[in-house]
């Protein structure tokens, strides 16, 4: 069992940068994939980014590539999402997710969700 509650969310204007923050409790998260994903409003959730348990694979949609770095330290059963050169429509609800295996992309996927925090970019 894994509980997970992200951080960092908050507005900033377009250009702007934040860093998300997941901090997990339990005993999984050192050997669990994690990764980031966000919904808009009216629209599906959709898949950002995504690390394995030993931090040394990623993956990121193309919509973020370049821009956002995933990471994670798991001394601290913590994972990150720094985001560069935001964009308006980067604007969303970011969850962070863990899962019982490699990197998956795919809601159905996760295994463990968080609650999600605001991003708000403003033109």
């Amino acid at each position: 069992q894994a509980q997970l509650v992200e951080s960092g969310g908050g507005s900033v204007q377009a250009g702007g940068s934040l860093r998300l923050s997941c901090a997990a409790s339990g005993r999984t998260f050192s050997r669990s994939a994690m990764a980031w994903f966000r919904q808009a409003p009216g629209e599906e959730r959709e898949f950002v980014s995504a690390i394995s348990w030993t931090g040394g694979a990623t993956r990121y949609a193309g919509s973020v590539q370049g821009r956002f770095i995933i990471s994670r330290d798991n001394a601290k059963n913590t994972g990150y999402l720094q985001m560069n050169s935001l964009k308006p429509e980067d604007t969303a609800v970011y969850y962070c997710t863990l899962t019982n295996g490699p990197i998956a992309t795919t809601t159905g996927g996760q295994t463990y969700w968080g609650q999600g925090t605001q991003v708000t970019v403003s033109s």
